[in-house]
This record gives structure tokens, sequence and C-alpha cells, in this order.
């Protein structure tokens, strides 16, 4: 009976210590949502490029605390219907333990709530404000930086350096467009400046001329895009040179995409555009980049096929960044309890990602710096970087 007593003991400790090894050992299931088909993208798969480049290096290196990471992504096709849709089956059929994106804000707008309800931890790529609050969704924090940082430093360049106020404002009808739009009207009005003409049109609209002679028909004297569509922008840019028209234009840094150019009438049509882009990926006078920027795209290039890097590098900037900031949390926690995982990054003070610094803290989500921001030329595309725009 002692020797029963002893054997079930002993089988019940090696279950459970089968079970501890077993949950220790199982992969750790990131969901990333990103509009891979679509409008948009273009973007997006830029993202995903460095957001599969860090999953590899991480794996490659013995995973996590010994857990290899499972990627389960979706292609959300810039639909935030599909992009609920594939949330929820990502945490409540997959089981996903951290949710990275969607990319687009317009869907964040729509998952960031329903992934909050969970209690998953949510990375989130998307710009607008709206996507983060510590006390609506505690575990929900922004990598990138939010749409107030990009509209403001395109906005103090064309008041400061350029001298302009007679502002045209075209943003597309996503969800991020017109929360950019909305954005770029409160930053000016703050700044004393109200836009001649403000429109908002569709993503898959084909001809822009409309819009653009009614632009300068009201003496716009500079265009400011809000749309992360490089299809949208390219169709802005064909309607302004067509036009005759050599209006500067400066907005989001998808205005800087390769792709955008390659969709261009004419190469001059790039000429006098400006992004609001990021220190780590413009050059300084010397032409060198910042020493992680440049780490980064010496260890991805061989992936891109050897040569010049012919996507934004913010955008695989970010998406690396987004693992990057997992791994961290992760492995700070100790495990992959989203408590932990929350604590963990309340808790991260001057995290070296690619695209900046990022620091949080219990009461904020939003850990991009203003300094990481930067005005740049579009057309000195180079390796997915530029030259900074002239002060």
């Amino acid at each position: 009976m002692q020797f029963i007593v002893r054997f079930a003991a002993t089988a019940v400790f090696l279950s459970a210590g089968l079970a501890a090894h077993a949950q220790t050992s199982a992969p750790i299931r990131i969901g990333w949502m990103a509009s891979l088909t679509g409008p948009l993208a273009t973007a997006a798969i830029g993202i995903d490029t460095g957001v599969r480049f860090a999953v590899e290096e991480i794996n490659a290196a013995g995973g996590i605390d010994g857990r290899k990471i499972e990627l389960l992504t979706r292609d959300t096709a810039g639909d935030p219907n599909k992009a609920a849709t594939f949330a929820q089956q990502l945490i409540h059929s997959d089981k996903a333990q951290i949710i990275l994106g969607p990319v687009n804000s317009g869907e964040a707008l729509a998952t960031v709530p329903l992934v909050a309800r969970t209690g998953t931890p949510n990375i989130v790529t998307g710009a607008v404000e709206e996507l983060t609050d510590a006390r609506k969704y505690p575990r929900t924090f922004r990598v990138i930086n939010t749409t107030t940082q990009w509209v403001s430093a395109a906005d103090d360049y064309v008041l400061d350096a350029m001298k302009r106020r007679k502002i045209a404002l075209i943003g597309d009808t996503t969800g991020y467009g017109t929360v950019s739009v909305r954005t770029a009207t409160e930053d000016l009005k703050k700044k004393g400046v109200t836009p001649v003409y403000t429109v908002l049109v569709d993503p898959n609209k084909t001809d822009l001329s409309d819009e653009i002679g009614k632009a300068r028909a009201a003496g716009a004297e500079v265009l400011m895009p809000w749309s992360a569509a490089t299809g949208v922008l390219a169709r802005l840019l064909n309607a302004r040179g067509d036009a005759g028209w050599d209006v500067p234009v400066i907005g989001h840094p998808s205005l800087m995409a390769l792709a955008l150019k390659q969709l261009l009438n004419k190469p001059s049509y790039w000429e006098n555009v400006y992004g609001a882009g990021y220190a780590a990926t413009s050059y300084d006078a010397s032409g060198k980049l910042p020493q992680r920027t440049q780490a980064l795209l010496d260890k991805i290039r061989p992936k891109l096929g050897g040569k010049e890097v012919g996507i934004l590098l913010w955008w695989i900037g970010l998406g690396y960044d987004a693992v990057k900031l997992a791994e961290h949390a992760i492995r700070k926690a100790g495990s992959t309890d989203p408590a932990a995982i929350q604590k963990a990054l309340e808790g991260t003070v001057e995290f070296k990602a690619m695209l900046s610094t990022l620091s949080y803290a219990p009461d904020q989500r939003d850990g991009f710096p203003d300094g990481g921001m930067a005005i740049n030329i579009a057309n000195t595309f180079k390796d997915g970087c530029f030259k900074r725009a002239p002060k």
C-alpha cells in the first residue's frame, strides 16, 4: 500500500513537471494584423518585412528564454470589419498571447477596444491618438509616434521654414485620413491659420484633378496630404504635375516611398515634395545614418537581395521595433502573463528601438519622443532613407 501511494505521488510529480516543461517550452504566439492587400498594402508589406525579420532573428538566436515565436499573420485588406474578426479569432481561437497592429489606424480603431476587453497586450503601430489610453486600454502600448507629432512637425515646417500660410489639407476617407485632417485643422487653428481648402477623397478615386483645381482656385500656397496610401498620394502628385503647378507638397511620410515614384507620370513630379519623417532615417551632413539604423540596414540588406533597399526604412524599422518591444516585455516580465507584460512595459524607460528611444509609464502609453521627428526631402531616397529638408 505504501508503495502504491509513493508511486502515485511520484507519478503526479512527474506529470506536473512535464506539464510545466511543456508550458515553458511552448512557442510564444504573436498575432500580427496587416493590410497586405488593398490600397494600404505598400506600407503594410514594408512593415511586415521588419516584423518577419525580427521574428526570424529572435528564433535563430534561440527564441525568448528558450521559447520560439510563432507568428500568426492575418491580412486585413485594409477593412476594419475584417480586422475586428481577425482580432477575435487570434485571441479566442488561436490563443495569441500578444497582438501586434493592425497597421492602419482606421482598422485599429475597430480592434483596440476588442483586444483590450480580453486583457491581451496590444502593441499598436497606428498613429491616431484615440488608440491609446492608460485607463481605457491599459495593456495597449504605441511603438510609433502619434498623428499629432507628424502633423505638428509638418505644420511648423510650413509656417516657420517655408513661411506659407495658405494651406490646402487633403486626406482620404479612411479612419486614419479623416482623423489626421481633423488633427491638422486643429493644430493649424492653434497656430492662427485656417486652411483655404479641405477635402477627403476616396482612396480608390483615380483622378484628383478636380481637387487640385479647387485647391489652386482657393489660393493654396502649399498642399498638405494626410494619407498612408501611396496610390492616393501618387495620383495627387500626378494631378498637380499635369496641371503645371509647382506648389510645394508636404505631409505623410508615405510621400517619400519609392513605390510612389514608380506611379508618377514624370520623375519631376517628385520634386518640391517633403515628408514628415524621422531623425533615425535621415542622413547627417556627412551622409551617415545613426548607428542603430545603419546596423539594421546592414543586417537586413542580404534578405532584400543585397542591393539598395527600395522600401522606406521607417516601415521596416517600425515592424522590427514592434517585435523587439514585445520581446523586451516578455523577457522583463519573465513570462507571457498579460499583467506581468503590462507592468514590464509601464516600467520601460529608454528602450533603444531603431526609430527612437521609447519610454513608458503607468499613465503613459505613447513612448515616442518629439525629438525623433524630422522633415525630409522626398526625392533624396537612398536605401530607404533621406536628406533633411533645409531650415
